[in-house]
Formats: C-alpha cells, sequence, structure tokens
C-alpha cells in the first residue's frame, strides 16, 4: 500500500469508495473532482499494488482555525477493511502535515452509531497522546431532509508528541 496525495483523475475512484461505504453522506461525484483539485495537500489516497485508490481521507483546514483540520471523509474499500488501512491514512496525513507545523489538532463529526468511527477516533487520540472532546455539533433538527442523526464533533488535540 503507498499513501499519496490524490489528483483529479481519483475523484471518480473515491467517489466510488465513498458511496460503496454505506455510511458516509454521498456528495455529488462533482465534488469529489473538486476535493481532489482544491484539498489535496490535506487529503490522503491509499493506493495498492497497481496504484489504485482503495482508500481515503478528505480534509481541510478551519478558516477560523487554520492549523486545525477538518476531517471530512474516511472511507476504505470494502476489500481492505479489517487491516488497519484507516488508521494508517489517518497518521499518514497528519504526520505530513505536523512535519510541516501546520497541525496542532482535529475535528471530525461522527453520527452516533457509527462504531468504526467512533473506534478510529478514539484510537488516533489515544495513540497520538492528545484530548479527546466530544459534543453535539449539529443537532438532529438542523437537517432540512429530515431522518439525519445528530452530527458529534469530536475535537482532538493538543498532541503530546
Amino acid at each position: 500500500m503507498r499513501l499519496d496525495h490524490p489528483g483529479v483523475e481519483d475523484g471518480a475512484a473515491i467517489w466510488r469508495i465513498a458511496r460503496d461505504s454505506r455510511t458516509l453522506d454521498l456528495n455529488s461525484s462533482y465534488s469529489y473532482l473538486l476535493w481532489c483539485r482544491d484539498f489535496a495537500g490535506t487529503s490522503v489516497v491509499a493506493r495498492d499494488a497497481g496504484g489504485e485508490p482503495v482508500g481515503f481521507v478528505t480534509g481541510y483546514f478551519r478558516p477560523e482555525r487554520p492549523h486545525t483540520l477538518v476531517v471530512w471523509q474516511v472511507a476504505v474499500d470494502a476489500s481492505q477493511r479489517g487491516r488497519g488501512l484507516a488508521a494508517a491514512l489517518l497518521d499518514g496525513l497528519t504526520d505530513r502535515l505536523r512535519e510541516k507545523g501546520r497541525l496542532d489538532g482535529i475535528e471530525t463529526t461522527i453520527t452516533p452509531g457509527n462504531t468504526p468511527s467512533e473506534r478510529l477516533f478514539t484510537s488516533y487520540a489515544k495513540r497520538h497522546g492528545a484530548e479527546l472532546e466530544r459534543e453535539v455539533l449539529f443537532g438532529a433538527g438542523l437537517f432540512p431532509d429530515g431522518g439525519h442523526d445528530p452530527e458529534v464533533l469530536y475535537r482532538i488535540g493538543p498532541f503530546a508528541d
């Protein structure tokens, strides 16, 4: 497995991985192309031996907190799950950003009951000796399409190492 910056040519594969996850809110295919163009520096893709994307993390820096990475989505192809790839992607991305002196903490939102994501970010905080705070960021009533669970903000940082 090789970790890499995503390129526009990866947008369709990343969209398919997100769609096939059946847990992520699927964005338009166009948005994944834009993500790979405009936020490649704050995102990462895992490539198999043939160079095809098999997992990704998309993120961006918050304008109000320019050293806080907001992790937008994490997904791994079904064929690669259970091998620690999501953790490797998250570690690889944040290590790269920390080496550049650009990262003090991360934020993400998780819907209650998404146990794999809860475990991923809880274990990330432990591995990096960072505090983890949780609070509801967006209550269910804020979503106009109804039937959406609340989004719980996970705030991780500062880092101990």
